[in-house]
């Protein structure tokens, strides 16, 4: 009787989590796999993402942009986030306040921001007129959303890399300088190891907000053909909605493949630094 009792205890508590993961998750996923298999072209829309060469460009596009996002994200906040941890020195709460205020912003702003920055009337183009007699222009291109995806990744990356970084054992970086080794050894064999769980699990989501960001891609997307945009213009545009669902379906089994590789990866590193 006791193990019926606690077998249904348990089960009325997971009823509740069984019942948002159906209603948020797998009810739409089943929706969306039904209407992009249900359009006109019924499966072959899958088959369009990589033939048709518009939707193929904008898939590869995306992915490497994210990807390149991801690494100088990584790069910049391995670096700051070590220092930042690491070293007290006056003004540094506000340092670190405002590489963390981009959580704050949505994407729209995130775009105004780089129009700013570096759009027609920008202050990069106002600068470049005066020094050398042509304006650069660049927020309207993939550079330009190139910087703002950047820009609202840093703090999603360095708030993890400082926490981390917090918790590496010291003793054995003295350790390795007492046997003889440069800096660059310390840094290669013992800081980057220790910080490698942390850099891959935020260098997922990284990746995954980069590839899903819509708010940024719409403000700049004069000329980029990234997916989220057109996922848009499908649905709203062209009312290919078989074509969004198919679409949209790929980002996220991309996404989802990065952040399961990820967590596996990151779980390995644990195991093994252990």
């Amino acid at each position: 009787m006791s193990d019926k009792r606690d077998n249904f205890l348990l089960a009325m508590l997971l009823a509740p989590a069984l019942l948002v993961f159906c209603a948020f998750f797998l009810l739409p996923i089943g929706r969306l796999a039904l209407a992009a298999g249900t359009g006109p072209d019924g499966l072959s829309a899958y088959a369009a993402i990589l033939t048709n060469p518009r939707y193929r460009e904008s898939l590869i596009a995306t992915v490497l942009l994210s990807a390149g996002v991801t690494l100088a994200t990584l790069v910049l906040c391995a670096v700051c986030g070590l220092f930042l941890e690491r070293n007290r020195f006056p003004g540094r709460a506000v340092l670190i306040g405002i590489m963390t205020l981009p959580l704050s912003f949505p994407g729209v702003v995130v775009g105004f921001l780089v129009i700013m920055l570096a759009g027609r009337q920008g202050l990069i183009g106002d600068l470049t007129q005066a020094l050398s007699g042509s304006k650069l222009v660049f927020a309207y291109s993939m550079a330009g959303l190139f910087l703002g995806y950047l820009y609202f990744s840093i703090p999603r990356v360095i708030l993890t890399v400082m926490a981390s970084a917090g918790k590496l054992d010291r003793r054995l970086e003295e350790a390795a300088r007492s046997l003889g080794a440069s800096t660059f050894a310390v840094t290669r064999d013992v800081i980057l190891p220790g910080l490698l769980p942390a850099l891959l699990s935020s260098g997922a989501i990284c990746f995954a907000t980069s590839m899903g960001a819509f708010g940024t891609a719409f403000t700049l997307a004069t000329n980029i053909d990234v997916l989220p945009m057109v996922i848009y213009t499908e649905f709203t545009l062209h009312a290919n909605i078989a074509m969004a669902a198919a679409l949209s379906l790929i980002l996220g089994l991309i996404t989802w493949a990065v952040l399961a590789l990820a967590r596996t990866a990151a779980g390995s590193s644990v195991a093994a630094a252990g």
